[in-house]
């Protein structure tokens, strides 16, 4: 089943008088959401106990957690100690997601840095290939890892890259972040066809039933030369790209992906508007 829902709390949730993160649980829920995504990006700042009573809350509501790793990975770093910190911050987030109650862990791949391109991203697979292992060794391999397609064209993730990431094992699916890849790309994402193109090269490169529930980021984003430069909100007009012919192709095609908001404060607004249109779009 298809799931919407926001990454973190916005600024609504505050509004309304909700303080702590269990509740946005209910708030979710009461919505009509049905996902949350927790975000360690600047760290995992939380008790296993705190981690225990928010899994406890949104497990009583019904609404779904994933988790967002530390912003601080990069596979890539030619430095192994470097290498050793981002498998920590995936099996940490791990180790959290399994406390949390949730499936889900998304990641950045890597940063280019002052590598060749294909040597950046040879030592990211490589990498992967690692964490592989340790996943396994961890007992983690019931879960989702999920390598995010990037927005700025200095860091590894193109849709390319990130299919081939994914192919290394099963327990990798991916993360497509379409914001990101219309930032990337100057803004390539327009038509039901641009979406369904993408949909389709990926389901012909993992097969349908792991492309079947993927994961989506999505937000309007600004970009430039070098691709992303910030989120916006669905009230942006002039940046893309917009949901509505994405709604289409998964119906088309029949994918139920887990769907993450990540608007600039609007984000569970915006989810609640994407439920919208997806539930309005006739195939």
């Amino acid at each position: 089943m298809i799931k919407f829902g926001p990454s973190g709390n916005g600024e609504n949730f505050y509004a309304v008088g909700n303080k702590h993160t269990e509740e946005a649980a209910e708030y979710c829920k009461n919505l009509g959401l049905d996902c949350f995504e927790y975000s360690f990006g600047r760290g995992i700042l939380l008790s296993e106990s705190k981690a225990e009573a928010i899994g406890q809350a949104f497990h009583d509501a019904g609404v779904e957690l994933s988790v967002h790793a530390p912003y601080f990975i990069n596979f890539a770093n030619p430095e192994d100690e470097a290498a050793q910190k981002s498998y920590n911050y995936v099996l940490n987030s791990a180790k959290y997601l399994k406390l949390l109650g949730g499936k889900r862990i998304v990641f950045h791949p890597a940063a280019q840095g002052k590598a060749l391109r294909e040597d950046a991203v040879r030592l990211t697979s490589d990498r992967l290939k690692i964490l592989r292992d340790y996943i396994y060794l961890n007992g983690y391999e019931d879960f989702y890892f999920c390598p995010e397609t990037m927005g700025k064209l200095a860091q590894i993730g193109t849709l390319e890259e990130v299919i081939e990431f994914c192919k290394i094992d099963k327990v990798f699916i991916p993360a497509i972040d379409f914001g990101h890849i219309n930032a990337r790309e100057g803004g390539s994402l327009k038509t039901v066809e641009d979406y369904k193109s993408r949909l389709e090269y990926m389901i012909s490169e993992l097969g349908y039933e792991r492309v079947k529930h993927f994961h989506v980021h999505f937000s309007k984003i600004m970009y430039g030369g070098k691709g992303e430069i910030k989120h916006l909100t669905f009230e942006d007009t002039q940046y893309g790209p917009e949901f509505e012919p994405l709604a289409s192709a998964l119906k088309e095609l029949n994918l139920e992906p887990y769907i993450v908001s990540e608007s600039a404060g609007t984000q569970d607004i915006d989810a609640l508007e994407m439920k919208r249109i997806y539930g309005s779009v006739d195939i």
